[in-house]
């Protein structure tokens, strides 16, 4: 199976019912995201740009270092744990996640961090599982690289107007050691929404309860923005369709233009 996106322009009157209605259906999942990392904000008592300002200046000043360490070790281990256990279902993973970020959030920053890579691990597996899922084959370098870039979108307590769609036309290219040049460019980001996550966490008396929501969004957020991505990657490849297509008409779906009277 040609795992690549196509580029032969489709013109866009050519779209069937039938693919409209898929983007539409992948339109409203997007939207639908938006709304997931609030129930964390309003647990914690703050703004999502505030909580990374609760965090030790040590903790902030080692992030990008910590997220890129969780990313390659997560890369690595959950690759290879999908040939020893099958893939979960999408509420077995977010299960699994807040009873991790439940037991993380307990002993405050010092077990945070110690859970950072294992619930990356566990969201760059099911990641992979949802590429599966769509009929993707996980051990093409391209896609497994393409599971990482879900991890460029923003997070579920930043993205609040259904705007950050750079991370779905974002082309991949393996070239040399092209991996750990994805890390280093998506590692920036990543930490500042694990920042979040952690300050979460540290926050007194309340901070299993704040893990587990918060492992509850982040999964539920990456999962719906996987399917996203890989449904229209999906739509493309079934009906032999541009993807640029499928995404600007996806685009236009959530951004309308202005109609000027």
């Amino acid at each position: 199976m040609n795992q690549t996106d196509r580029t032969t322009p489709v013109p866009s009157d050519a779209l069937s019912p039938e693919i409209e209605e898929a983007v539409q259906s992948l339109a409203r999942r997007f939207r639908s995201a938006d709304n997931i990392g609030m129930q964390v904000l309003s647990l914690v008592g703050g703004q999502a740009e505030d909580l990374i300002e609760k965090l030790p200046y040590s903790v902030r000043n080692q992030l990008d270092r910590a997220t890129r360490r969780a990313l390659e070790t997560a890369f690595d281990a959950a690759s290879g744990s999908r040939k020893r256990v099958a893939d979960r279902p999408d509420w077995l993973n977010t299960a699994l996640t807040s009873a991790m970020g439940a037991a993380g959030g307990a002993g405050g920053l010092p077990t945070a961090l110690a859970e950072l890579p294992v619930t990356t691990t566990v969201l760059l597996r099911a990641i992979q599982g949802i590429a599966h899922d769509q009929g993707f084959d996980t051990e093409d370098p391209v896609v497994r690289a393409q599971c990482l870039q879900i991890f460029s979108a923003a997070g579920p307590l930043a993205r609040d107007d259904g705007t950050d769609m750079a991370f779905l036309s974002a082309r991949v290219t393996l070239t040399g050691p092209a991996i750990h040049g994805i890390i280093a460019r998506i590692a920036p980001r990543l930490a500042t929404v694990l920042g979040q996550k952690l300050a979460a966490q540290a926050v007194p008396l309340i901070g299993a309860v704040a893990g587990a929501a918060t492992n509850y969004a982040f999964t539920s957020y990456y999962q719906e923005m996987a399917r996203v991505y890989f449904g229209l990657r999906a739509v493309a490849r079934d009906h032999d369709v541009d993807v640029d297509l499928l995404l600007r008409e996806f685009r236009l779906i959530l951004k309308p233009p202005r109609m000027v009277v």
